[in-house]
């Protein structure tokens, strides 16, 4: 192991440098090992044989190795499986900034984080090209196939800055699945242009074409045209329009002095036990405050059988599906990584990050469900088989 000069250096640095002294011996040790092991199995009478040394740099977690030995045969045939031969970073150091970007930390801010820990300016073109990799693994994600059976899909856009020209709003599109199970999974996002329901048309048309065929439930907001596009694509399952953003609309529209006790009013007929005793609350509620909000209670009323299709589903699961909630807590999430960037330079780094955050989260979601779907498991396999003659539940 090589000495450096220990003055006027603090622990954490002269930790680092220990590091990567440790990391350099070690790498070359395995070097060593592994052109002996080639050489060693080269056929009876090959003339090869050990040519000396080649130095070179590698940036590491623990900062930059300088002057490593790599040995070399005669022959030039020796190539080591810990890096390629004009490789000047270790796998890790690429996967530490993109988990950097992942998290909303943009380019030039990589840059000094990568310059603290390796002693040298990493350009922005360089950690671009890095993070333009995961681009393919995105395009590869947005094809890959989906399963056939979802109990719910969530459909919610939130909108980001990107330069085009000049900087501007540009939906994203996401799509969050549940399936009969109790799992979680993101099973697109699309960006661009303003959120209307003719590109919910084509989301949900890339949905089938992927393998979506049998789906219980669509859950969303009031976008005019939206429940129309979704019946298209999906005729046989059922709406549920978002109880929490109804009420909140309604709400605004209500004099502040009698928000409160409306707000109770109108918690009665969506947390009944079922339909009928839905609608009896809401009989309740339109005949105390028709005088004053009948316009609001009149809309209520219109939209009564989207806005209680929830009751019709097992009790166990019913707070998972009469929101929205459980896709805007993940896009508030993505909205939070893509905010740190201000504007964004193009429609493919947000891709990148986007795709960098679902990913994660299907991964995490995969290994555990949400409660109350195994309760509910066998009601779900009766309205698949009411609805599309299917006989199980698909994993």
């Amino acid at each position: 192991m090589s000495h450096f000069n220990t003055e006027n250096l603090d622990l954490a640095t002269l930790l680092k440098l220990s590091m990567q002294d440790i990391l350099k011996e070690k790498v070359e040790m395995i070097l060593r090992e592994e052109i002996k092991n080639v050489l060693k199995s080269e056929p009876v009478g090959e003339n090869n044989a050990r040519n000396g040394y080649y130095s070179r740099t590698l940036d590491t977690m623990y900062g930059r190795i300088e002057d490593m030995d790599v040995p070399r045969d005669r022959k030039g045939d020796f190539q080591t499986a810990m890096f390629e031969p004009y490789q000047r970073r270790m796998v890790a150091v690429d996967e530490l900034i993109i988990q950097l970007y992942q998290h909303g930390v943009g380019v030039r801010q990589v840059g000094k984080i990568m310059k603290s820990l390796l002693g040298d300016d990493y350009s922005q073109g360089t950690i671009s090209n890095i993070t333009s990799t995961v681009m393919e693994d995105v395009v590869a994600w947005q094809k890959r196939p989906l399963k056939k059976r979802y109990c719910a899909l969530f459909l919610d856009a939130l909108f980001v800055k990107v330069r085009r020209d000049t900087v501007g709003k540009e939906a994203v599109y996401i799509v969050l699945g549940i399936t009969p199970e109790g799992h979680r999974e993101i099973l697109g996002f699309y960006v661009g242009g303003i959120e209307t329901s003719n590109g919910w048309r084509e989301i949900l048309d890339d949905l089938r074409e992927r393998g979506v065929e049998e789906v219980l439930l669509g859950v969303f907001d009031g976008l005019p045209g939206l429940e129309e596009a979704f019946r298209t694509s999906f005729p046989k399952a059922d709406v549920q329009r978002c109880i929490v953003h109804k009420v909140r609309t309604t709400l605004n529209k209500v004099r502040k002095k009698d928000q409160a006790e409306f707000s109770q009013d109108l918690k009665e007929v969506y947390s009944a036990e079922s339909y009928e005793e839905a609608e009896e609350a809401f009989n309740i509620v339109k005949g105390k405050w028709k005088k004053r909000y009948s316009r609001e209670l009149k809309l209520w009323e219109e939209e009564l059988s989207v806005l209680l299709t929830f009751l019709n589903y097992p009790k166990s699961i019913r707070k998972f599906i009469y929101t929205t909630n459980l896709i805007e807590r993940t896009n508030k999430e993505v909205r939070k990584r893509l905010k740190t960037m201000n504007s964004l330079p193009n429609i493919e780094a947000a891709e990148k990050i986007i795709y960098l955050t679902a990913a994660d989260y299907n991964e995490r979601w995969a290994r555990r469900k949400l409660a109350g779907f195994n309760q509910a498991l066998e009601h779900l396999q009766k309205l698949f088989i009411v609805r599309y003659g299917s006989d199980k539940i698909e994993g």
